[in-house]
């Protein structure tokens, strides 16, 4: 019997469906029993049932064998890659509702817990990417449903657990700038400091268009490359990507040979994309591991000292604030006279935390980490 195309997509598609949680396959990185980015999911007893799982395969096989085959290609690249190849957005109805046992979805979350996410109750856990053609779209008739075009809300903790606090950072100043530009590529255009300007310049303008921040790679101590200016509303910073552009650290000249760096910089993978959106600029987790946040506008504006949030993957967060950050004083933070630069910088480590709860007390022991900083006027 010949099997048509339609049918060997979809039945791709499920063989690539997203764990279920309690049987054992489930990706346990994208939770925790701790840190600031909770997804407050609930545990899930033991493994779902071969007649809900039966009735959950006739359901997701009937609603895929209704969509075109071009989208399907679409969706199968976006779940196989794991979101790392750019995919099409999936655009349809957005008020069909669908029934699942005594439980009724909405086309759109059935497919986003079908293939990302099997915990999710609620699309209001959810944050659309700002590269999706339904971002900012308010009860459109067609949504997308391309369940990596989508993130889930990384909500803090409050009050913040004590282990995240930290004492004041000291960091080495930039290095000398005789190495060539930290830019580079896969694909697509790249924009960075050109070679020959200083930090300074770069800091101020980078080529004839304005920059809105500007990132630095640090291992340990040492910063590798120069600083990338970015002038893009999003940028992507990653190790290793199938597809995109934007500040491939894989590609980047550095002479640490600490095994431990070497180990986490393979494990950046996909990494994070920083978006500068109407409210502020947000960073996405595409990694497979944990990154972990230091930003003064994520914090409450009386606290002393600031805190250190994780982020779990596939997790956003709001990581800045511009109108929070011109607002915030704090005459009596040692930190904030110190650096200056500090409320409108952003820290981010990979895969390794910092702070009171970690042999790691400061940021600049953390193996592969990044500054940014945004432009503030």
């Amino acid at each position: 019997m010949f099997r048509t195309k339609r049918t060997g997509l979809v039945r791709r598609l499920w063989r690539s469906r997203a764990p279920v949680e309690g049987d054992g396959e489930a990706d346990t990185r994208t939770h925790g029993s701790g840190g600031c980015c909770m997804g407050k999911s609930t545990k899930v007893a033991g493994k779902t049932s071969a007649g809900t799982e039966a009735e959950l395969k006739a359901l997701t096989h009937s609603i895929l064998k209704k969509i075109k085959e071009k989208q399907l290609e679409g969706l199968l690249q976006a779940v196989e890659s794991k979101g790392g190849a750019r995919s099409p957005c999936l655009l349809l109805p957005s008020k069909v509702d669908t029934k699942l046992g005594q439980q009724s979805y909405s086309l759109p979350l059935l497919l986003y817990k079908v293939f990302r996410w099997s915990d999710l109750r609620h699309c209001s856990e959810l944050k659309r990417l700002s590269c999706c053609e339904s971002y900012g779209k308010i009860n459109p008739e067609l949504v997308c449903c391309n369940p990596h075009h989508m993130s889930r809300l990384c909500e803090l903790e409050s009050p913040p657990p004590p282990y995240s606090r930290y004492p004041m950072d000291f960091l080495k100043p930039p290095d000398s700038l005789d190495s060539g530009p930290s830019s580079t590529e896969t694909g697509g255009t790249t924009y960075s400091a050109p070679v020959g300007l200083s930090d300074s310049q770069a800091l101020q303008e980078s080529g004839d268009r304005s920059h809105w921040c500007v990132v630095a790679y640090w291992e340990e101590k040492t910063r590798v490359g120069r600083l990338y200016s970015v002038q893009e509303p999003s940028l992507d910073i990653f190790y290793d990507l199938p597809q995109g552009n934007g500040f491939c650290l894989g590609q980047l000249s550095s002479d640490n040979k600490s095994p431990l760096v070497q180990m986490v910089r393979t494990k950046i993978g996909y990494g994070i994309q920083l978006s500068r959106e109407p409210d502020g600029v947000w960073a996405y987790n595409r990694s497979c591991y944990p990154i972990f946040i230091k930003s003064a506008t994520l914090d409450n504006p009386d606290s002393r000292t600031l805190l250190v949030h994780k982020v779990f993957p596939g997790f956003s967060i709001k990581a800045f604030d511009f109108e929070k950050a011109d607002s915030l004083q704090r005459p009596n933070d040692h930190e904030f006279t110190q650096q200056p630069r500090t409320g409108f910088t952003v820290q981010i480590s990979f895969v390794k935390g910092w702070g009171q709860c970690y042999t790691r007390q400061f940021i600049s022991s953390c193996p592969c980490w990044l500054e940014v900083i945004f432009n503030n006027r």
